[in-house]
Parts: structure tokens; sequence; C-alpha cells
């Protein structure tokens, strides 16, 4: 039986890829939602727009795009841009989810909002979202400083309201999946596992350190001009980054495999990946040995 993820996105496993800006592209969208998850496609870069296209010559399959908020506030156009592309699911950030929500939903999109807070999961109900994305403070990206740890948000939220929870920050397999279907998500969301996988387009570089981190291998950066991020402890983040422009060689981290070149943008379950994995076996694996997982926990409670 599918529960209200899997029934409202249209897939087999409700394991969902991160929309990692730069990162989240046609190829590596198209790998996870093949495998039976749902692939997501970035719109803040014009190449990222231009895959919103291009995925459907990789995938038949249900395909989402994130919206930033912040970054198109001033230009409702983009949800123009998502229905010429065909997109059903749209997973809202980075702002207040009532200014585009009523109009994607006009053009018959779900949304999905990720939230950092209970005040912030609040304020999406209110917006009539259609479900939340729960990400707590040791997910990768930007956070804030005074956020909760996704052990603590989910429950929190999962007694305040009645959507349903994608949980994200700290997802990377079934064990972490099965904690959060006790603590109240129906669902899972993955950046950091996704980007060490065989079919992300990073350089090897930027995977390998993701490998080799401990659990002190992220730091969160608050750099004034700058937010607040999680981050590999490496390269840039381990000097005193005073300057402006964090971001501005992301690229060049990204993609030539230059580490002193940014900040790297990771999640503190780095430290629980050991090796690179195919998407399909991380999307699979982590929604059909859930079971595994909750029967081992079973034994431990002697009972």
């Amino acid at each position: 039986m599918a529960n209200r993820i899997q029934t409202l996105l249209g897939v087999d496993y409700p394991v969902v890829q991160a929309p990692m800006t730069y990162i989240a592209r046609a190829e590596l969208a198209a790998a996870v939602s093949d495998a039976g998850g749902l692939g997501m496609i970035e719109t803040l870069t014009p190449e990222g727009r231009t895959d919103l296209l291009r995925v459907r010559d990789l995938t038949d399959k249900p395909v989402a795009a994130n919206l930033m908020i912040q970054g198109w506030k001033s230009d409702p156009s983009i949800v123009d841009t998502l229905a010429a592309a065909g997109v059903r699911h749209v997973f809202t950030s980075a702002g207040h989810p009532g200014l585009f929500t009523a109009r994607l939903h006009d053009a018959g999109m779900t949304v999905a909002h990720v939230v950092g807070s209970l005040k912030g999961a609040l304020k999406a109900v209110d917006a009539g979202v259609d479900a939340l994305v729960v990400e707590g403070v040791e997910g990768g990206g930007f956070k804030s400083l005074l956020g909760a740890s996704t052990v603590v948000l989910l429950p929190l939220i999962a007694d305040h309201v009645d959507l349903p929870i994608i949980a994200a920050g700290g997802m990377c397999d079934a064990r972490s999946a099965a904690a959060a279907l006790v603590l109240g998500a129906e669902g899972v969301q993955m950046g950091t596992r996704m980007l060490a996988s065989l079919e992300s387009a990073v350089h090897a570089n930027f995977k390998n350190a993701i490998v080799e981190a401990d659990d002190s291998g992220t730091v969160l950066l608050a750099v004034p001009g700058n937010p607040t991020m999680r981050v590999l402890r490496t390269g840039m983040a381990t000097r005193d980054a005073a300057d402006a422009g964090l971001l501005g060689e992301v690229t060049r981290l990204y993609f030539d495999g230059d580490m002193e070149a940014s900040v790297a943008n990771t999640g503190q379950v780095s430290s629980r990946i050991a090796e690179l994995l195919p998407v399909a076996d991380i999307v699979q694996r982590t929604w059909k040995e859930i079971e595994t997982a909750l029967a081992a926990a079973r034994s431990r409670t002697g009972m």
C-alpha cells in the first residue's frame, strides 16, 4: 500500500534527490527517477532551466523542479517556464511559501515546501502547500545557526501538522530512513548521499572528500556578507574566510576539483558515507531495507 508521499508524487520509493544548485541537473535527476525515486532539477541557473526540457529525453518518470523563492520573488514568470516544461511537482524553498503556492496550484502543480522550524512549517501550512520537507541543521547548504537537528525538529513538526512530511538532513540509507518514519516522516530527501553517487557530475575530488570525512568533517560557516552554510571542513573553510564571495568560484570546486576554490556544501552525514554507489542502489536499498532496520531495532528492545 502506498503512503501519502508515494501517492502525491507518483513514485515507487519516496526517496527524493535534493535540489542542489549547479548539481541538480538532468542526468542525475533522470537516474533517481528511473530508480523509482524523485529526481529534481534546480532552476536558478540557465542550464538548470534548460534541463527541465532536456530531462524528458532521458526519462519518462516524474521529475520535480526546485523553486528558490528568494531568487524568483520579483519574477513570477518562472511558473510559466515550469508549466511549459510539463513540471508537475515543485519543491519551494528559501522564502515565504505564500508567494508562489497559489500560482503553482493554478498551473496544476503540487507544492512541497522546505522548512527548518516549526514556525516555518505552520506558515507553509497556512499557504496551502501539499507537503513539507523538514530539514534539520545537520544537512548541507544554507542553514540557520539556531536551527534544530532533524531528530528534534521532525517529531515536533509532525505533532503540529497533518501534511505528509519528507525528512531531510542526515538521510543516507535504510537506517536513517527508518528513524525518519518513526519520527513522523513518510519519505526522505538526500543531498550529500546523491553527491557521492556514481552518476553525480561533481569532480572525483569532491566525492572522495565526502567519503573520507569523519564525524567532525563539516562545519557551520557564518561569515559576514554570506549566508550561514554547512560545508566540508576543507580548503577555504579551514582558513580565515572573512572575505565575501565564498561561493564565487564554487563551480571550479564542484566540476574542476579545486577544493581550495570555494566551500563545499555538504551535510554531517558525510561521515556515514563509506563508498560511491549507483543511484539505483541508493534509492532502492534505502526503501526496501527499512523493514530489516526496524526488525533489528525491535530485537534490541528485548520484547
